[in-house]
């Protein structure tokens, strides 16, 4: 997998991880704001790849 996937690829699958924890307790709204913020996170990933010339 080509580094600039690798590292927004693991960030939302650890969100998403987390998200269906949240869903098994019930937590929907911390469920979905866990994929929110992984969302978020993995787009800065791809942006700080594109701006590191990777």
């Amino acid at each position: 997998m080509p580094d600039e996937y690798k590292k927004a690829y693991l960030s939302l699958f650890n969100a998403v991880t987390d998200a269906l924890e949240a869903l098994r307790e019930s937590n929907y709204g911390q469920a979905a704001e866990l994929l929110k913020q992984g969302q978020i996170q993995a787009e800065e990933n791809f942006i700080q790849a594109g701006e590191d010339g990777q």
